[in-house]
């Protein structure tokens, strides 16, 4: 992917930047181009030409996608996991490949958690980092300041966790509709057989527990 002079890209994790200029250097007798950014923190980066890939450098996001992010952020599909161990292993990939959806997954994911228990620190800096991210590159999209951005991504966050939780209040409901089936039926298969011929009695108590696995 190339890029020009006054494109706006994103250094995964460390944000937003704006191509100043594209210079060819020569260090330890190896000679090759560089993109020079400027950083949203005023800081400089230098990015291999030939390693853009390697890096994930992408160009930011466009207006339309600011609004598909708002959808995905309120959608109130959440992963999770209980292992430490592999929730941070997946959400450090996420955060290592430079996708602005990824990031917003990681974002999701931390906060909703953060609800019930307290982060580790590293767990805490990420969740930290993915949200500067989102809404950095959104403020600079849409040319909108950070704090309107910010309120807007938590109010997108609420309505996530709030339909998470009707989800899964329907999906308990539901399961316990089936169990409650499953029981009725049982019961009343088991009321004729205690007044059923022994071979008969048999036969259906032996049935009953195929019928309530089908039900679960």
């Amino acid at each position: 992917m190339a890029f020009e002079i006054g494109d706006k890209v994103i250094y995964p994790n460390h944000g937003l930047g704006i191509v100043e200029r594209i210079e060819t250097k020569t260090i330890m007798g190896t000679t090759c181009g560089f993109y020079q950014l400027r950083m949203a923190n005023e800081t400089t980066v230098f990015v291999p030409v030939d390693n853009v890939d390697g890096v994930g450098l992408r160009r930011a996001i466009t207006d339309e996608e600011t609004e598909r992010l708002f959808s995905l952020l309120g959608d109130g599909k959440i992963e999770s996991h209980q292992n430490w161990k592999g929730r941070f292993k997946d959400n450090s990939d996420r955060m290592r490949t430079g996708s602005i959806y990824d990031v917003v997954e990681v974002l999701k994911s931390l906060s909703h958690l953060a609800r019930s228990k307290s982060l580790s620190f590293r767990e805490k800096r990420m969740l930290d980092r993915a949200k500067f991210l989102v809404v950095s590159e959104i403020s600079e999209v849409m040319g909108i300041k950070v704090p309107v951005i910010d309120e807007r991504v938590e109010q997108a966050l609420e309505r996530c966790f709030s339909t998470k939780a009707k989800n899964t209040a329907r999906s308990v409901a539901a399961k316990a509709t089936r169990a409650k089936a499953a029981e009725t039926e049982e019961a009343a298969v088991a009321a004729p057989v205690r007044q059923a011929p022994p071979a008969a009695r048999a036969a259906a108590t032996a049935a009953a527990p195929r019928r309530a696995a089908r039900a679960s």
